[in-house]
């Protein structure tokens, strides 16, 4: 695990014995690097509330995040999204709760907005890594479109995105979820 704007000891810039107390963690990161499922057990590991950006979003609609991508659109889902963020982080912000946003969520400058003063942890994970995790990486039909070419190019233009805003930066490529959450909880109690 490395943090973003790190001193050598890998603590967060004013970091000191349990900087983290109290306040929010938010996780952010590409598709598949494990903010869901990492802030559940991280969450469970601190004794603190969870909240998924995504599954507030399907119950808003009442249908799951890929139907209202197909059926209502990128920018309704977005607007959706944004919504759940602001109630997301007033369910865990009074108990320093663990909230995982959608992968996309950090590109809307509102909710950048929301998300500032909070401890914000960057999962990072190659394209490889998330090539693999969405089933992209094996040889199959050429698909119209190039989802890999896309994949690439969409993780490039968020990677400075996510980087800029981290507290924490999270290597997540080869570790098993319980891992990252086991170490990151030891980092927040610091």
């Amino acid at each position: 695990m490395t943090a973003g704007g790190a001193s050598p000891g890998g603590q967060a810039p004013g970091a000191g014995p349990g900087w983290a107390a109290g306040r929010p963690v938010v996780l952010i990161g590409p598709p598949t690097a494990g903010k869901s499922s990492v802030g559940e057990l991280l969450a469970r590991e601190l004794g603190v509330p969870f909240a998924d950006t995504d599954e507030l979003v399907a119950a808003a609609a009442r249908k799951p995040v890929s139907d209202i991508f197909v059926d209502e659109g990128e920018p309704a889902f977005r607007e959706l999204e944004r919504g759940a963020v602001e109630r997301g982080l007033g369910e865990v912000s009074g108990s320093g709760g663990v909230l995982a946003l959608g992968s996309g969520a950090v590109l809307d400058p509102d909710v950048r907005r929301m998300l500032a003063g909070q401890v914000i942890v960057y999962l990072e994970a190659e394209f490889a890594t998330v090539a693999r995790r969405t089933g992209m990486d094996r040889p199959r039909v050429v698909i119209p479109g190039n989802p890999r070419g896309r994949l690439r190019s969409m993780l490039e233009e968020r990677r400075p995105v996510y980087a800029g805003l981290a507290t924490l930066t999270v290597a997540t490529d080869g570790m098993a979820a319980q891992e990252v959450a086991a170490d990151l909880a030891s980092r927040l109690r610091a």
